[in-house]
């Protein structure tokens, strides 16, 4: 299985970027640093808003 892109916005800042939802390192605001996802060793437990999936 793969992962997906996700549209997300940080709780934070409200700053909107782009993750992969099965990322394999802590992924961070761009703006203010908040963590926005976390490795699982799987499927990535993610910390703030999804916007919508990216196809």
């Amino acid at each position: 299985m793969s992962g997906k892109f996700l549209k997300v916005r940080c709780k934070k800042c409200g700053n909107e970027q782009i993750i992969f939802s099965r990322a394999s390192t802590n992924v961070k605001c761009l703006v203010c640093g908040n963590e926005l996802l976390e490795p699982t060793g799987g499927k990535a437990k993610i910390k703030t808003t999804v916007l919508k999936p990216l196809e």
